[in-house]
């Protein structure tokens, strides 16, 4: 484990590569509830360097469409440089606030931890509400950082660390738990919230995925955690059996379309 609590910030778009593989399970899980079928339009939001986009198009086929959507210019070069499938994808730059898509116009569509980084995750949904087309649906996963653990005998400089995670580290932290309210507060109608608690046993991939040297450098210099302790609880972590989670919530959420009670599916998914 790299035990230089001021490493910098992985470069985004490898960083973004790789933790695609490292979310598989959730991602698996959203993209079956999606049904995304053949000649579909299917929007990305947030899509970064294109590692999910050639799922939507071997899904939508020849006949279809995939949009992706990222604020980045080196995303979007990224995300167009690696395009490929049998449907056409497009590569735009725009906000998620202001979705460059006409209204009305989306099948499917999916925002992938996006929203804990976002200004307005409300006014976000809102302009995906809008891009949707009456009956569409749409995928969104987010964590909650509420929910990040480390394992260290240490167990209040730990707590100290998801702390820290939740009020400076990460914009909207707490939105895994959020999504659903929101989602319904954008008009959508709601069909299934799952949860998934994705366990890291390598500490060297928790490192690079949850930022741990670095954002305890972080504290550290914030004043959150005592320099001492905070340099002990980090190189303890490699010193014995790892083990880090985090939950992440997914939503999936329609326009217009009302789900089917049915008690025992949703119990399920509770």
């Amino acid at each position: 484990m790299n035990r230089d609590l001021g490493a910098p910030r992985p470069d985004q778009a490898a960083y973004m590569l790789r933790m695609a593989g490292t979310g598989r399970t959730y991602k698996e899980q959203l993209l079956a509830l999606l049904d995304v079928r053949a000649g579909q339009t299917a929007l990305d939001v947030g899509c970064g360097p294109g590692a999910d986009l050639g799922d939507f198009s071997r899904l939508v086929g020849a006949g279809g469409r995939v949009i992706g959507v990222d604020r980045g210019p080196a995303m979007v070069a990224e995300a167009r440089r690696r395009a490929s499938g049998p449907a056409p994808v497009e590569i735009r730059e725009g906000d998620a606030h202001a979705l460059p898509v006409e209204p009305g116009s989306v099948d499917r569509a999916r925002i992938d931890r996006v929203l804990m980084h976002v200004d307005d995750p409300a006014a976000a949904l809102g302009a995906l509400h809008r891009a949707v087309r009456p009956g569409g649906l749409v995928g969104l996963a987010e964590p909650d950082w509420d929910t990040l653990v480390v394992d260290a005998d240490d167990l209040e400089t730990g707590r100290a660390f998801t702390r820290f995670t939740t009020t400076v580290a990460v914009r909207n932290a707490t939105i895994g738990r959020r999504l659903a309210r929101l989602a319904e507060e954008a008009g959508f109608t709601v069909l299934t919230v799952l949860a998934n608690t994705p366990v890291l046993r390598d500490p060297e991939v928790a490192d690079y995925a949850l930022g741990l040297g670095r954002n305890t450098r972080k504290a550290i210099d914030a004043g959150h955690i005592d320099e001492e302790r905070g340099t002990r609880w980090f190189e303890s972590l490699s010193q014995g059996p790892f083990l880090a989670s985090c939950t992440v919530f997914t939503v999936i959420c329609s326009r217009g379309v009302t789900p089917m009670a049915d008690p025992d599916e949703a119990s399920s998914h509770i």
